[in-house]
């Protein structure tokens, strides 16, 4: 019978029981994983954002191998260095789901899956025919469907998580970001395509402040 740990609080339990539905006999190591979600530099991407991506994994899920897109829930934003490392956190983040992992006993295909579902939160650009990428992409993209003022606070928590830099390096980065992923449907799977058009409103608006504020002149947006 796996051992019990005690999380730190009832959200890191509530994790730590998803954790144990996915690997039982490894409950150190979920909360080892979960802990780094607790690091002081975390505003936005913390055990909130990790439990919101679960939650909406099972919201959007249709015919899906759920159990690796958990684990790579898990794991996308396990390494959240500020400023990133000689490599991206998402890289970073698939190198450690592979080497704990492979502690855990998973087969070589199921640990390379995981990595390379990590990996695609760097972009958010899933492949045809990819239907567990675009379950965890649409997840971890949720929060940008909220409500005006859910919105606010999420922007507001990403601001504070990049308080190390310039205002005007972090407004022109989150400028190119978004302005990137309004190229394009921001959500593609079934249940997800619904989420698209409260999304691209709240981003629209914030690419909006933000090119006034940068003094860029947009002559339109969309795909």
């Amino acid at each position: 019978m796996p051992t019990e740990f005690p999380a730190k609080s009832s959200a890191e339990a509530d994790l730590l029981a998803v954790w144990m539905k996915c690997l039982p006999d490894q409950p150190e190591q979920g909360r080892q994983v979960i802990e780094r979600y607790a690091e002081p530099q975390r505003r936005y991407h913390d055990t909130r954002h990790l439990a919101a991506v679960l939650g909406w994994i099972d919201r959007l899920a249709g015919d899906h191998d759920l159990f690796l897109v958990r684990l790579a829930a898990f794991f996308h934003d396990a390494v959240y260095a500020l400023p990133p490392g000689q490599v991206t956190n998402e890289e970073a983040s698939a190198r450690l789901a592979r080497r704990e992992l492979s502690r855990a006993g998973l087969e070589q295909e199921d640990m390379n899956e995981v990595a390379r579902l990590v990996r695609l939160t760097a972009t958010h650009a899933p492949g045809a025919r990819d239907p567990e990428g675009e379950l965890l992409c649409d997840a971890d993209l949720a929060v940008l469907a909220g409500t005006p003022e859910e919105y606010a606070g999420y922007v507001a928590a990403v601001t504070e998580e990049y308080s190390f830099l310039p205002r005007e390096t972090f407004a022109a980065g989150r400028f190119e970001v978004l302005s990137r992923l309004n190229q394009r449907d921001l959500f593609r799977t079934a249940k997800g395509r619904a989420l698209n058009d409260r999304a691209r409103a709240n981003v629209e608006a914030e690419l909006e402040s933000l090119a006034a504020e940068l003094g860029i002149v947009v002559e339109g947006s969309g795909p």
